[in-house]
Protein backbone atom coordinates (compact mmCIF):
# COMPACT_ATOMS: atom_id res chain seq x y z
CA UNK A 1 0.00 0.00 0.00
CA UNK A 2 2.84 2.40 0.85
CA UNK A 3 4.45 1.68 -2.51
CA UNK A 4 1.14 2.34 -4.29
CA UNK A 5 0.64 5.63 -2.47
CA UNK A 6 4.25 6.52 -3.25
CA UNK A 7 3.53 6.16 -6.96
CA UNK A 8 0.70 8.70 -6.74
CA UNK A 9 2.31 11.95 -7.71
CA UNK A 10 0.72 15.38 -7.68
CA UNK A 11 -1.50 17.17 -5.19
CA UNK A 12 -2.26 14.75 -2.35
CA UNK A 13 -5.22 16.88 -1.26
CA UNK A 14 -6.97 16.37 -4.61
CA UNK A 15 -6.25 12.64 -4.46
CA UNK A 16 -7.69 12.47 -0.94
CA UNK A 17 -10.94 14.36 -1.58
CA UNK A 18 -11.57 12.46 -4.80
CA UNK A 19 -11.05 9.16 -2.98
CA UNK A 20 -13.41 10.20 -0.16
CA UNK A 21 -16.16 11.17 -2.62
CA UNK A 22 -15.74 7.92 -4.53
CA UNK A 23 -15.79 5.78 -1.37
CA UNK A 24 -18.84 7.58 -0.03
CA UNK A 25 -20.71 7.00 -3.31
CA UNK A 26 -21.05 3.23 -2.84
CA UNK A 27 -23.73 3.26 -0.14
CA UNK A 28 -26.03 5.86 -1.79
CA UNK A 29 -25.75 4.16 -5.19
CA UNK A 30 -26.37 0.73 -3.65
CA UNK A 31 -29.40 2.05 -1.81
CA UNK A 32 -30.84 4.30 -4.56
CA UNK A 33 -30.64 1.64 -7.30
CA UNK A 34 -33.66 -0.23 -5.96
CA UNK A 35 -36.10 1.45 -8.36
CA UNK A 36 -33.88 0.44 -11.28
CA UNK A 37 -33.70 -3.10 -9.91
CA UNK A 38 -37.51 -3.36 -9.90
CA UNK A 39 -37.94 -1.54 -13.22
CA UNK A 40 -39.30 -3.76 -15.97
CA UNK A 41 -40.32 -6.58 -13.57
CA UNK A 42 -36.83 -6.98 -12.18
CA UNK A 43 -35.87 -8.97 -9.11
CA UNK A 44 -35.09 -5.97 -6.93
CA UNK A 45 -31.50 -7.11 -6.38
CA UNK A 46 -29.29 -4.01 -6.29
CA UNK A 47 -26.04 -5.91 -5.84
CA UNK A 48 -25.46 -5.92 -9.59
CA UNK A 49 -25.70 -2.13 -9.70
CA UNK A 50 -23.22 -1.88 -6.83
CA UNK A 51 -20.74 -4.14 -8.64
CA UNK A 52 -21.22 -2.13 -11.83
CA UNK A 53 -20.57 1.12 -9.95
CA UNK A 54 -17.51 -0.44 -8.34
CA UNK A 55 -16.20 -1.29 -11.81
CA UNK A 56 -16.81 2.27 -13.00
CA UNK A 57 -14.99 3.74 -10.00
CA UNK A 58 -12.09 1.28 -10.22
CA UNK A 59 -11.56 1.91 -13.92
CA UNK A 60 -11.97 5.64 -13.27
CA UNK A 61 -9.06 5.63 -10.82
CA UNK A 62 -6.98 3.70 -13.32
CA UNK A 63 -7.77 6.48 -15.81
CA UNK A 64 -6.61 9.12 -13.31
CA UNK A 65 -3.40 7.18 -12.71
CA UNK A 66 -2.66 6.72 -16.43
CA UNK A 67 -3.54 10.27 -17.43
CA UNK A 68 -1.60 11.96 -14.63
CA UNK A 69 1.55 10.20 -15.90
CA UNK A 70 1.25 12.02 -19.27
CA UNK A 71 2.97 15.45 -19.40
CA UNK A 72 0.05 17.86 -19.42
CA UNK A 73 1.44 20.04 -22.21
CA UNK A 74 0.81 17.14 -24.62
CA UNK A 75 -2.89 17.92 -24.34
CA UNK A 76 -2.38 21.28 -26.07
CA UNK A 77 -2.01 19.61 -29.47
CA UNK A 78 -4.30 16.70 -28.65
CA UNK A 79 -7.27 19.03 -28.05
CA UNK A 80 -6.80 20.68 -31.45
CA UNK A 81 -6.81 17.39 -33.34
CA UNK A 82 -9.59 15.82 -31.29
CA UNK A 83 -12.09 18.62 -31.85
CA UNK A 84 -13.09 17.54 -35.42
CA UNK A 85 -13.47 13.97 -34.10
CA UNK A 86 -15.78 15.30 -31.39
CA UNK A 87 -17.95 17.01 -34.02
CA UNK A 88 -18.32 13.79 -35.98
CA UNK A 89 -19.26 11.82 -32.85
CA UNK A 90 -21.78 14.48 -31.78
CA UNK A 91 -23.33 14.50 -35.25
CA UNK A 92 -23.72 10.72 -35.14
CA UNK A 93 -25.31 11.03 -31.69
CA UNK A 94 -27.85 13.53 -33.03
CA UNK A 95 -28.85 11.05 -35.73
CA UNK A 96 -28.55 7.70 -33.95
CA UNK A 97 -28.51 8.61 -30.27
CA UNK A 98 -30.22 6.36 -27.74
CA UNK A 99 -32.19 6.88 -24.54
CA UNK A 100 -30.79 5.27 -21.37
CA UNK A 101 -31.87 5.09 -17.74
CA UNK A 102 -35.32 6.57 -18.22
CA UNK A 103 -34.02 9.90 -19.53
CA UNK A 104 -36.13 11.68 -22.11
CA UNK A 105 -33.38 12.71 -24.52
CA UNK A 106 -31.16 10.82 -26.98
CA UNK A 107 -27.78 11.77 -25.53
CA UNK A 108 -25.97 8.44 -25.56
CA UNK A 109 -24.11 6.60 -28.28
CA UNK A 110 -23.78 2.85 -28.37
CA UNK A 111 -20.31 1.51 -29.27
CA UNK A 112 -20.76 -1.39 -31.73
CA UNK A 113 -19.56 -4.89 -30.73
CA UNK A 114 -18.65 -3.69 -27.23
CA UNK A 115 -22.01 -3.07 -25.61
CA UNK A 116 -20.86 0.14 -23.92
CA UNK A 117 -22.78 3.40 -24.15
CA UNK A 118 -21.28 6.81 -23.50
CA UNK A 119 -22.42 10.41 -23.52
CA UNK A 120 -20.39 12.33 -26.14
CA UNK A 121 -21.30 15.75 -24.72
CA UNK A 122 -19.19 15.03 -21.60
CA UNK A 123 -16.19 14.17 -23.75
CA UNK A 124 -16.82 17.20 -25.96
CA UNK A 125 -16.80 19.50 -22.93
CA UNK A 126 -13.48 18.07 -21.79
CA UNK A 127 -11.81 18.61 -25.17
CA UNK A 128 -13.33 22.06 -25.57
CA UNK A 129 -12.08 23.36 -22.21
CA UNK A 130 -8.52 22.28 -23.00
CA UNK A 131 -8.83 23.78 -26.50
CA UNK A 132 -9.92 27.16 -25.08
CA UNK A 133 -7.10 27.07 -22.49
CA UNK A 134 -4.65 26.37 -25.33
CA UNK A 135 -5.83 29.34 -27.36
CA UNK A 136 -5.84 31.79 -24.45
CA UNK A 137 -2.34 30.77 -23.34
CA UNK A 138 -1.05 31.05 -26.92
CA UNK A 139 -2.34 34.59 -27.46
CA UNK A 140 -1.38 36.01 -24.06
CA UNK A 141 1.84 37.62 -25.31
CA UNK A 142 0.16 39.73 -28.02
CA UNK A 143 -3.03 41.83 -28.30
CA UNK A 144 -6.08 39.76 -29.26
CA UNK A 145 -7.52 40.39 -32.70
CA UNK A 146 -11.28 39.95 -32.29
CA UNK A 147 -11.89 38.97 -35.92
CA UNK A 148 -9.11 36.39 -35.80
CA UNK A 149 -10.39 35.04 -32.46
CA UNK A 150 -13.85 34.56 -33.98
CA UNK A 151 -12.35 32.11 -36.44
CA UNK A 152 -9.76 30.45 -34.22
CA UNK A 153 -11.68 30.31 -30.92
CA UNK A 154 -15.37 31.07 -31.04
CA UNK A 155 -16.28 29.33 -34.28
CA UNK A 156 -15.08 25.92 -32.95
CA UNK A 157 -16.81 26.66 -29.63
CA UNK A 158 -20.16 27.48 -31.27
CA UNK A 159 -19.97 24.52 -33.64
CA UNK A 160 -19.51 22.19 -30.67
CA UNK A 161 -22.33 23.81 -28.69
CA UNK A 162 -24.70 23.66 -31.67
CA UNK A 163 -24.29 19.90 -31.76
CA UNK A 164 -25.01 19.58 -28.02
CA UNK A 165 -27.83 22.13 -27.69
CA UNK A 166 -30.75 20.22 -29.29
CA UNK A 167 -30.54 17.32 -26.83
CA UNK A 168 -29.05 18.94 -23.73
CA UNK A 169 -29.60 22.63 -22.99
CA UNK A 170 -28.31 22.49 -19.41
CA UNK A 171 -24.97 21.00 -20.48
CA UNK A 172 -24.69 23.57 -23.28
CA UNK A 173 -25.36 26.42 -20.86
CA UNK A 174 -22.85 25.04 -18.33
CA UNK A 175 -20.13 24.64 -20.96
CA UNK A 176 -20.75 28.11 -22.41
CA UNK A 177 -20.71 29.83 -19.01
CA UNK A 178 -17.50 28.03 -18.01
CA UNK A 179 -15.82 29.03 -21.28
CA UNK A 180 -16.81 32.66 -20.66
CA UNK A 181 -15.32 32.42 -17.16
CA UNK A 182 -12.16 30.90 -18.61
CA UNK A 183 -11.95 33.68 -21.21
CA UNK A 184 -12.32 36.31 -18.48
CA UNK A 185 -9.57 34.74 -16.35
CA UNK A 186 -7.41 34.40 -19.48
CA UNK A 187 -7.56 38.21 -19.98
CA UNK A 188 -9.82 38.06 -23.04
CA UNK A 189 -11.17 41.64 -23.41
CA UNK A 190 -14.48 42.23 -21.63
CA UNK A 191 -15.97 44.15 -24.56
CA UNK A 192 -15.43 41.12 -26.79
CA UNK A 193 -16.92 38.81 -24.14
CA UNK A 194 -20.02 41.02 -24.08
CA UNK A 195 -20.34 40.66 -27.85
CA UNK A 196 -20.04 36.87 -27.58
CA UNK A 197 -22.69 36.73 -24.83
CA UNK A 198 -25.03 38.85 -26.94
CA UNK A 199 -24.41 36.63 -29.95
CA UNK A 200 -25.18 33.53 -27.88
CA UNK A 201 -28.48 35.01 -26.67
CA UNK A 202 -29.46 35.99 -30.23
CA UNK A 203 -28.66 32.51 -31.54
CA UNK A 204 -30.63 30.81 -28.74
CA UNK A 205 -33.61 33.06 -29.42
CA UNK A 206 -33.39 32.28 -33.13
CA UNK A 207 -33.20 28.55 -32.34
CA UNK A 208 -36.35 28.73 -30.18
CA UNK A 209 -38.25 30.73 -32.86
CA UNK A 210 -37.39 28.16 -35.52
CA UNK A 211 -38.60 25.40 -33.21
CA UNK A 212 -41.94 27.23 -32.99
CA UNK A 213 -42.15 27.31 -36.77
CA UNK A 214 -41.40 23.57 -37.02
CA UNK A 215 -42.93 22.08 -33.84
CA UNK A 216 -43.01 18.51 -35.19
CA UNK A 217 -39.32 18.37 -36.14
CA UNK A 218 -37.34 15.92 -34.00
CA UNK A 219 -34.37 18.29 -33.98
CA UNK A 220 -36.37 20.83 -31.92
CA UNK A 221 -38.30 18.38 -29.73
CA UNK A 222 -36.41 19.30 -26.55
CA UNK A 223 -37.42 22.97 -26.72
CA UNK A 224 -40.86 22.12 -25.37
CA UNK A 225 -39.21 20.34 -22.44
CA UNK A 226 -37.10 23.44 -21.64
CA UNK A 227 -40.15 25.66 -21.70
CA UNK A 228 -42.11 23.22 -19.55
CA UNK A 229 -39.36 23.05 -16.91
CA UNK A 230 -39.00 26.82 -16.70
CA UNK A 231 -42.79 27.23 -16.52
CA UNK A 232 -43.13 24.57 -13.82
CA UNK A 233 -40.32 26.13 -11.82
CA UNK A 234 -42.04 29.53 -11.82
CA UNK A 235 -45.62 28.24 -11.37
CA UNK A 236 -47.46 25.45 -9.57
CA UNK A 237 -48.45 23.60 -12.72
CA UNK A 238 -47.89 19.86 -12.10
CA UNK A 239 -45.95 17.60 -14.45
CA UNK A 240 -43.32 14.81 -14.39
CA UNK A 241 -40.46 17.09 -13.33
CA UNK A 242 -42.63 18.62 -10.64
CA UNK A 243 -43.33 15.09 -9.40
CA UNK A 244 -39.58 14.41 -9.11
CA UNK A 245 -38.98 17.67 -7.26
CA UNK A 246 -41.80 16.93 -4.83
CA UNK A 247 -40.39 13.49 -4.05
CA UNK A 248 -36.90 14.98 -3.65
CA UNK A 249 -38.25 17.59 -1.21
CA UNK A 250 -40.05 14.88 0.77
CA UNK A 251 -36.81 12.90 0.94
CA UNK A 252 -34.85 15.91 2.19
CA UNK A 253 -37.53 16.79 4.74
CA UNK A 254 -37.60 13.19 5.99
CA UNK A 255 -33.86 13.16 6.60
CA UNK A 256 -33.92 15.95 9.18
CA UNK A 257 -30.59 16.34 11.01
CA UNK A 258 -29.23 12.80 11.30
CA UNK A 259 -31.13 11.00 8.53
CA UNK A 260 -33.05 7.73 8.46
CA UNK A 261 -29.88 5.67 8.21
CA UNK A 262 -27.94 4.03 5.36
CA UNK A 263 -30.22 2.10 3.00
CA UNK A 264 -33.43 3.23 4.75
CA UNK A 265 -34.60 5.77 2.18
CA UNK A 266 -38.28 5.55 1.25
CA UNK A 267 -38.37 8.02 -1.63
CA UNK A 268 -35.73 6.09 -3.59
CA UNK A 269 -38.58 3.81 -4.65
CA UNK A 270 -40.47 6.72 -6.23
CA UNK A 271 -37.76 8.95 -7.70
CA UNK A 272 -37.11 7.90 -11.33
CA UNK A 273 -33.49 9.17 -11.29
CA UNK A 274 -32.70 8.46 -7.63
CA UNK A 275 -29.25 6.97 -8.35
CA UNK A 276 -28.11 9.76 -10.70
CA UNK A 277 -29.82 13.15 -11.05
CA UNK A 278 -31.49 13.12 -7.62
CA UNK A 279 -29.01 11.11 -5.59
CA UNK A 280 -28.31 14.12 -3.36
CA UNK A 281 -31.90 13.99 -2.10
CA UNK A 282 -31.39 10.32 -1.17
CA UNK A 283 -28.12 11.21 0.59
CA UNK A 284 -29.87 13.83 2.74
CA UNK A 285 -32.76 11.46 3.47
CA UNK A 286 -30.44 8.70 4.68
CA UNK A 287 -27.62 10.76 6.24
CA UNK A 288 -29.50 13.92 7.21
CA UNK A 289 -28.41 17.51 6.96
CA UNK A 290 -25.05 16.48 8.42
CA UNK A 291 -24.42 14.13 5.49
CA UNK A 292 -25.62 16.70 2.97
CA UNK A 293 -23.34 19.39 4.39
CA UNK A 294 -20.49 16.87 4.52
CA UNK A 295 -20.79 16.14 0.79
CA UNK A 296 -21.04 19.86 0.03
CA UNK A 297 -17.93 20.49 2.14
CA UNK A 298 -15.92 17.88 0.24
CA UNK A 299 -16.70 19.61 -3.05
CA UNK A 300 -15.79 23.00 -1.59
CA UNK A 301 -12.50 21.62 -0.25
CA UNK A 302 -11.81 20.16 -3.68
CA UNK A 303 -12.51 23.59 -5.18
CA UNK A 304 -9.97 25.14 -2.79
CA UNK A 305 -7.36 22.60 -3.88
CA UNK A 306 -8.07 23.49 -7.52
CA UNK A 307 -7.52 27.16 -6.72
CA UNK A 308 -4.26 26.36 -4.95
CA UNK A 309 -3.11 24.14 -7.83
CA UNK A 310 -3.92 26.87 -10.33
CA UNK A 311 -2.01 29.44 -8.28
CA UNK A 312 1.05 27.19 -8.06
CA UNK A 313 1.15 26.37 -11.78
CA UNK A 314 4.12 28.08 -13.43
CA UNK A 315 2.64 28.21 -16.96
CA UNK A 316 -0.50 30.04 -18.10
CA UNK A 317 -1.70 26.95 -19.90
CA UNK A 318 -1.40 24.95 -16.67
CA UNK A 319 -3.35 27.57 -14.72
CA UNK A 320 -6.14 27.71 -17.30
CA UNK A 321 -6.35 23.93 -17.63
CA UNK A 322 -6.84 23.51 -13.87
CA UNK A 323 -9.53 26.19 -13.85
CA UNK A 324 -11.18 25.03 -17.07
CA UNK A 325 -11.42 21.39 -15.99
CA UNK A 326 -11.80 21.78 -12.22
CA UNK A 327 -14.36 24.55 -11.86
CA UNK A 328 -17.03 22.98 -14.15
CA UNK A 329 -16.83 19.83 -12.03
CA UNK A 330 -17.67 21.79 -8.88
CA UNK A 331 -20.34 23.92 -10.57
CA UNK A 332 -22.00 20.76 -11.90
CA UNK A 333 -22.13 19.42 -8.34
CA UNK A 334 -23.64 22.68 -7.10
CA UNK A 335 -26.27 22.61 -9.86
CA UNK A 336 -27.20 19.01 -9.00
CA UNK A 337 -27.65 19.89 -5.31
CA UNK A 338 -29.52 23.11 -6.14
CA UNK A 339 -32.00 21.16 -8.30
CA UNK A 340 -32.64 18.70 -5.46
CA UNK A 341 -33.64 21.54 -3.12
CA UNK A 342 -35.58 23.36 -5.89
CA UNK A 343 -33.27 26.33 -6.18
CA UNK A 344 -32.98 25.62 -9.92
CA UNK A 345 -35.20 23.93 -12.53
CA UNK A 346 -34.57 20.27 -13.33
CA UNK A 347 -31.43 20.08 -15.48
CA UNK A 348 -30.33 16.45 -15.64
CA UNK A 349 -26.82 17.14 -14.29
CA UNK A 350 -25.29 14.30 -12.26
CA UNK A 351 -23.31 14.56 -9.02
CA UNK A 352 -19.65 14.07 -10.05
CA UNK A 353 -17.96 10.95 -8.62
CA UNK A 354 -21.09 10.01 -6.66
CA UNK A 355 -23.92 9.49 -9.16
CA UNK A 356 -23.98 6.18 -11.01
CA UNK A 357 -23.00 6.18 -14.68
CA UNK A 358 -19.80 5.23 -16.43
CA UNK A 359 -19.43 8.16 -18.83
CA UNK A 360 -19.79 10.90 -16.23
CA UNK A 361 -17.37 9.16 -13.86
CA UNK A 362 -14.76 8.44 -16.53
CA UNK A 363 -14.85 11.92 -18.07
CA UNK A 364 -14.51 13.40 -14.60
CA UNK A 365 -11.54 11.11 -13.96
CA UNK A 366 -9.84 12.18 -17.21
CA UNK A 367 -10.21 15.80 -16.13
CA UNK A 368 -8.84 14.98 -12.67
CA UNK A 369 -5.92 13.12 -14.23
CA UNK A 370 -4.95 16.17 -16.30
CA UNK A 371 -5.29 18.46 -13.28
CA UNK A 372 -3.16 16.19 -11.11
CA UNK A 373 -0.68 16.00 -13.99
CA UNK A 374 -0.30 19.78 -13.76
CA UNK A 375 0.36 19.58 -10.02
CA UNK A 376 2.77 16.70 -10.58
CA UNK A 377 4.83 18.80 -12.98
CA UNK A 378 5.02 21.63 -10.48
CA UNK A 379 6.16 19.17 -7.80
CA UNK A 380 8.85 17.86 -10.14
CA UNK A 381 10.08 21.40 -10.79
CA UNK A 382 10.13 22.14 -7.06
CA UNK A 383 12.01 18.89 -6.41
CA UNK A 384 14.56 19.73 -9.11
CA UNK A 385 15.14 23.13 -7.52
CA UNK A 386 15.46 21.48 -4.12
CA UNK A 387 17.93 18.92 -5.48
CA UNK A 388 19.91 21.69 -7.18
CA UNK A 389 20.06 23.64 -3.94
CA UNK A 390 21.23 20.51 -2.10
CA UNK A 391 23.94 19.90 -4.70
CA UNK A 392 25.12 23.50 -4.47
CA UNK A 393 25.15 23.26 -0.68
CA UNK A 394 27.13 20.02 -0.80
CA UNK A 395 29.57 21.54 -3.30
CA UNK A 396 30.05 24.59 -1.09
CA UNK A 397 30.71 22.36 1.92
CA UNK A 398 33.26 20.42 -0.10
CA UNK A 399 35.00 23.64 -1.16
CA UNK A 400 34.99 24.91 2.42
CA UNK A 401 36.41 21.61 3.64
CA UNK A 402 39.16 21.68 1.01
CA UNK A 403 40.03 25.24 2.00
CA UNK A 404 40.16 24.21 5.65
CA UNK A 405 42.39 21.24 4.80
CA UNK A 406 44.68 23.51 2.79
CA UNK A 407 44.89 25.93 5.73
CA UNK A 408 45.69 23.06 8.12
CA UNK A 409 48.44 21.81 5.82
CA UNK A 410 49.96 25.29 5.57
CA UNK A 411 49.94 25.58 9.37
CA UNK A 412 51.51 22.13 9.70
CA UNK A 413 54.28 22.99 7.25
CA UNK A 414 54.87 26.25 9.13
CA UNK A 415 55.20 24.44 12.48
CA UNK A 416 57.50 21.88 10.94
CA UNK A 417 59.77 24.60 9.52
CA UNK A 418 59.91 26.31 12.90
CA UNK A 419 60.89 23.08 14.59
CA UNK A 420 63.70 22.43 12.09
CA UNK A 421 65.14 25.95 12.14
CA UNK A 422 64.16 27.86 15.31
CA UNK A 423 66.80 30.59 14.68
CA UNK A 424 65.29 31.32 11.27
CA UNK A 425 61.87 31.58 12.85
CA UNK A 426 63.24 34.24 15.28
CA UNK A 427 64.83 36.16 12.43
CA UNK A 428 61.58 36.04 10.50
CA UNK A 429 59.82 37.70 13.38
Amino acid sequence: MKQLIGNLKGDKGIWSFVALLALFSFMPVFSASSNLAYLGHGTGNTLGYLVKHLGHIFFGFLIIFWVHKIPYHYFRSISKWLLPVVWVVLAITMIKGTVIGGANASRWLQIPFVGISFQPSAFAALVLFVFVARYLSKTREKPIDFVASLKELWLPVFITLIFILPSNFSTTALIFSMILMLAFIGKYPMKYIAVIVGSGIVFLTFFVLISKAFPDAKFFSRVRTWESRIENFSTDKPDEDDYQIEKAKIAIASGKIYGLGPGKSVQKNFLPQSSSDFIYAIIVEEYGIIGGIGVLSLYLLLLIRFVVASHKATTLFGKLVVIGLGFPMIFQAMINMAVAVELLPVTGQTLPLISSGGTSIWMTCIALGIIIGVTKKEEEIAQELKDTAKREEALQKLIDRELDEEYVLEEAYSIEDKAKNPMQAVLNK
